[in-house]
């Protein structure tokens, strides 16, 4: 699913579920990866993850997914990986060849994953709290206009 958004010319945002412990894995995995930090992050339940899913007509409750949104646009499910993946350094965007399958096709291995990660990796009541390298790249509810973060 693509939207557009009003705003562009911000960082790369991913929304991510902040109970799901893949999540955490990921955003570590891409923090890693992305010296220029062009990434930043927020947790679907979050007041700002709630704030951005409604700007992209997203429902609020579909913690299956992760959103990613780039110059605007907000991409999902595998498009979102596959993007996100482009993104990376290393050989990383070399999976973002994986584009030409299908996307009924990868939405479904996508949802797999998806609903089985709680159960393959576990989850936590709460949020975790991130390490501080972690936590500089998360939004806050002080991230008004998002152009003081560039």
């Amino acid at each position: 699913m693509i939207i557009k958004r009003k705003v562009s010319g911000e960082p790369i945002l991913v929304l991510i579920d902040g109970q799901c412990n893949l999540c955490h894995a990921i955003t570590r995995f891409v923090i890693k990866r992305d010296p220029a930090a062009k990434f930043r992050f927020a947790s679907i339940q979050s007041e700002q993850g709630q704030l951005l899913l409604r700007e992209g007509n997203l429902p609020g409750n579909d913690l299956d997914t992760f959103v990613m949104i780039e110059s605007g646009r907000y991409y999902t499910k595998s498009t979102a990986a596959l993007r996100l993946c482009r993104n990376l350094r290393g050989l990383w965007p070399l999976l973002y060849g994986l584009r030409i399958v299908p996307i009924f096709v990868r939405d479904r291995v996508y949802e797999w994953v998806a609903g089985s990660r709680y159960r393959w990796f576990g989850h936590n009541d709460s949020c975790l709290v991130p390490t501080e390298e972690i936590r500089k790249r998360f939004l806050t509810e002080s991230w008004e206009g998002r152009k003081d973060e560039k």
